[in-house]
């Protein structure tokens, strides 16, 4: 007789199985209430004590109350911040993730994960033209993915200037660069040389005007470019930029997070075909390639380079570093800052080989339409405006005559209505609204529905 906690309930797996076919099966997805709801506190005190709880019942308490309090982001009217729509195929395989105890640390553990993701990795990194041999590993999110980029192009950066003070590298990067950019070199010791480019658009132009205009451009030594900025869908100069990074010895990377799904859109892919020259690139299939939270992609053009910077070391993880470089056995835990990690590229592979290619770019493109066709319906109405040309599947619009509290009340309005979750943002300023699309079954008659709630 073993331990309580790890026995097989039949009747709890038949009720949480239930749960979860009710919930993948529901159409439409419902959107809940967020912080809206109101949250049962009262009802939560004692339900952490020693003699513990009828399984049953804490599941239904979560099913009736808890869930309501959680805002739905996989449902097609979930245009706020950049939403995450997985596919039914990856929601499934995650349940088969969760219930297999795999995990992905290492080759010797998890081989079957490894190359099952490493295949995953590898068609990113062939989309992207990156060359032959690239990889990495899926990572939590961009934030890490962008971290761990940076870690190497740091201390490569370092090795390449040896005249330089360690503490004095920096890398040029964009105003509108993603926070985690900004965030990522203040916790590696890293200054930025911070570049506001015109309308927002970082360029190779705007990169040699900085350098020429900074006393130590030597110090630099690597450059970040965005593909897709979060607030607005703006693709940097990719092409001028890495251009610019192979001819001066800089260490390129490119921020796809978002935006870098865009590779798989026939319209748009072009924007990115600068990637081939970065050094490390991130995109998460958790966004805008359907695949359940937590899933970024982190690649390298030359993986050998990151291990070295970022293997952990120590005595019980030897075993896991027995092979030299020719005959390295891929370890995901060596490639980004992070030991022991979940198998999290394994659904976004699974729904990639089981839906094939065609399924996604046929679903990329239809946010990119539909952002298109925003904008055609907001130039339609004398009441709103946009606020810039569309960019991806971003749009940002702006209610004439509103104020910030107005923007806040119709977001709340509409999210109390169960019609969409739409957020304001803020651009050069001032508050405005904000589309942003990636689900492929968001409609038309939603965009006009939205649209229509803001005129009086």
């Amino acid at each position: 007789m073993g331990h309580q906690m790890f026995e097989y309930d039949a009747i709890l797996t038949d009720a949480v199985f239930d749960y979860c076919r009710d919930r993948i099966s529901m159409s439409p997805i419902p959107l809940d209430f967020g912080s809206l709801a109101k949250m049962p506190l009262a009802d939560m005190d004692g339900l952490i004590r020693p003699e513990g709880h009828d399984p049953e019942e804490i599941l239904a308490f979560f099913k009736n109350e808890l869930a309501h309090a959680v805002i739905s982001t996989d449902a097609p009217n979930f245009l706020a911040f950049i939403p995450n729509a997985p596919t039914k195929n990856s929601l499934l395989f995650d349940m088969v993730v969760a219930c297999s105890g795999l995990h992905g640390t290492s080759w010797l553990e998890s081989a079957g994960v490894v190359v099952a993701e490493n295949q995953a990795l590898a068609y990113l990194a062939d989309l992207a033209g990156m060359p032959f041999g690239s990889g990495g590993a899926f990572v939590s999110g961009g934030s890490m993915g962008n971290l761990s980029g940076l870690t190497v192009g740091r201390d490569v950066g370092r090795t390449l200037r040896p005249t330089v003070a360690p503490h004095e590298v920096r890398f040029a990067i964009s105003a509108d660069a993603h926070s985690s950019i900004g965030k990522a070199l203040h916790v590696l010791g890293v200054e930025p040389l911070l570049v506001t480019p015109d309308d927002h658009r970082f360029t190779r132009e705007h990169l040699a005007e900085a350098l020429a205009a900074d006393p130590h451009p030597e110090t630099v030594v690597g450059v970040v470019a965005t593909a897709g900025t979060t607030n607005a869908g703006i693709v940097d100069d990719i092409e001028g930029l890495g251009s610019f990074a192979r001819e001066h010895g800089l260490w390129y990377h490119v921020d796809g997070a978002y935006g870098g799904a865009s590779l798989f859109s026939p319209t748009h892919r072009h924007l990115l075909e600068g990637i081939r020259h970065a050094d490390s690139f991130v995109v998460d299939p958790h966004k805008w390639l359907f695949a359940p939270l937590d899933c970024a992609a982190l690649v390298y053009r030359n993986p050998t380079v990151a291990r070295k910077v970022l293997a952990q070391q120590a005595s019980y993880l030897d075993v896991l570093h027995t092979g030299d470089d020719e005959h390295y056995e891929w370890n995901p835990s060596d490639f980004a800052i992070h030991l022991s990690r979940r198998a999290r590229g394994l659904p976004f592979w699974y729904s990639l080989a089981t839906n094939g290619t065609l399924a996604y770019e046929t679903a990329v493109q239809a946010a990119i339409d539909l952002a298109e066709r925003a904008a055609v319906m907001i130039d339609e109405r004398d009441y709103v405006e946009l606020v810039r040309p569309v960019s991806l599947s971003i749009v940002l619009f702006r209610r004439k005559g509103w104020n910030a509290d107005q923007y806040t009340e119709w977001s709340h309005r509409l999210l109390r209505n169960q019609v969409a979750f739409v957020t304001p943002t803020k651009w050069e300023g001032e508050t405005v609204g904000r589309f942003a699309f990636l689900h492929p079954d968001t409609s038309d008659e939603l965009v006009r529905e939205i649209l229509e709630s803001m005129r009086d």
